[in-house]
């Protein structure tokens, strides 16, 4: 398990906004490939570890707005949960993000790579944070997207000239 925390200099309602939406986690959560969108309360998660695909399905289980958000595996074949809490600071201007994520495999010990992510979690989680921080206060977290897609999009011109 993975526990950080990062203040950043926008205020509460915009953290919570640019955070408690899985699908915008691919921006600054380095292991995540991508997350889809299945219905308001359902994402799936997809990422590669030590060379193995791995997906799962994840339920929101508390989504006080402005306040906390978290979300545990329903299904797949890796077990993630995690929880953020947000905490104004200096009369709201400014807002400390408290960010705890778990990984675990269904059954057994994890291959050696799973065991060496897990280790590395708590390191990349607040570079991560980081990420995040520089994203949101430069307003450029929505901007990762539309870059990626561009980038895509440029991808596949080229394939296919």
């Amino acid at each position: 398990m993975a526990h950080q925390k990062i203040e950043v200099d926008l205020p509460l309602a915009k953290v919570y906004e640019l955070m408690s939406c899985p699908t915008d986690f691919p921006k600054f959560i380095s292991s995540l490939q991508e997350v889809n969108k299945i219905n308001s309360q359902t994402f799936e998660y997809v990422t590669e570890i030590g060379g193995e695909e791995y997906r799962w399905t994840t339920n929101i289980i508390d989504d006080l707005r402005n306040t906390r958000f978290a979300w545990i595996t329903i299904n797949g074949n890796l077990n993630q949960t995690g929880t953020i809490r947000f905490t104004p600071l200096e009369n709201g201007t400014r807002t400390r993000v408290d960010f705890s994520l778990d990984y675990r495999t269904f059954f057994g010990e994890p291959s050696k790579d799973m065991a060496k992510f897990m280790e590395e979690l708590p390191d990349q989680l607040a570079n991560d944070l980081n990420k995040f921080k520089e994203l949101a206060e430069s307003g450029n977290l929505k901007d990762e997207e539309e870059k990626k897609a561009g980038s895509v999009a440029e991808n596949k011109e080229e394939a296919t000239v």
